[in-house]
């Protein structure tokens, strides 16, 4: 074996691929704040430093799958909890309409993991 082709076999064996960051928001059907959240960022997010860093993940208030580990169960929707490996890191409660949100989960990515925002 050629000492390229062991080097490659030991790069494949110890690559891991690294748990992403997910923003998850709980809503609920009939939240207003969460159908404004929707309109206004919805179709946005993905395309965004944030929604790529950070994809979205919609949960039920009611169906909180269990292997997500939060410090506490969000009292009202939405609420936007930043998770990496399942744990949360970080949340933002409620919709404080687009011109504050943009800013707050920019924040709240930098602060709790390794994003930096490109538009700065």
């Amino acid at each position: 074996m050629t000492q390229r082709v062991y080097h490659l076999i030991l790069a494949m064996i110890f690559a891991v691929p690294a748990q992403a960051a997910e923003l998850v928001m709980i809503d609920q059907e009939g939240c207003h704040y969460c159908e404004v959240w929707t309109e206004e960022i919805g179709p946005i997010y993905p395309k965004t430093a944030e929604g790529q860093f950070a994809p979205l993940r919609r949960v039920d208030i009611h169906d909180i799958p269990e292997e997500l580990k939060l410090e506490s169960h969000p009292a009202f929707t939405p609420t936007f909890i930043l998770v990496e490996e399942n744990q949360e890191l970080a949340r933002i409660e409620g919709y404080p309409g687009d011109l504050f949100f943009w800013p707050m989960i920019s924040r709240m990515f930098e602060e709790h993991t390794d994003y930096s925002n490109p538009d700065l």
